[in-house]
């Protein structure tokens, strides 16, 4: 399914939709099309590419912390590679095990490929003698959004 980008009226990227969702917000008239497929139509609607906003939304909360953690976003974050091996990921590892009060957190998660995470078990990197590539570190919104 395609999806569709939502700009705020300020012409501010926010995030994206699908189509369908999209041709509802344009059928509120809260959104106005700002590129659409050429030639291609859903009734009286284009299909749009990129919508934007008719009021603008305040965001201060986007800028005033990251966005929150998750496994999908870890492995967003390290573009589905491998912190040890550079392989292709799958799973999401804990560089502080959760078993000695590691936390689910941007700095103590990293992507990690199924044999890595096996192999690392319940130790720290230095303990398994695995060091990582990069440092893990929170992302900020627009590395997310990337993805």
């Amino acid at each position: 399914m395609s999806v569709v980008l939502v700009l705020n009226a300020d012409y501010g990227p926010l995030h994206r939709v699908s189509v369908r969702h999209a041709i509802r917000m344009l059928f509120r008239e809260v959104a106005v099309v700002q590129e659409a497929r050429p030639d291609a139509r859903i009734g009286v609607f284009p299909i749009p590419t990129v919508i934007r906003l008719v009021s603008y939304v305040v965001t201060r909360w986007r800028h005033s912390r990251g966005p929150g953690w998750s496994r999908a976003g870890v492995l967003s974050r390290d573009g589905r590679r491998c912190g040890y091996c550079g392989g292709v990921a799958s799973t999401v590892d804990h560089v502080l095990p959760r078993s000695r009060g590691g936390a689910n957190s941007w700095e103590n998660t990293v992507a990690a490929c199924g044999r890595c995470n096996q192999r690392k078990g319940n130790r720290t990197p230095a303990e398994a003698r695995m060091p990582l590539r990069s440092a893990p570190r929170a992302p900020g919104w627009a590395e997310l959004a990337a993805h």
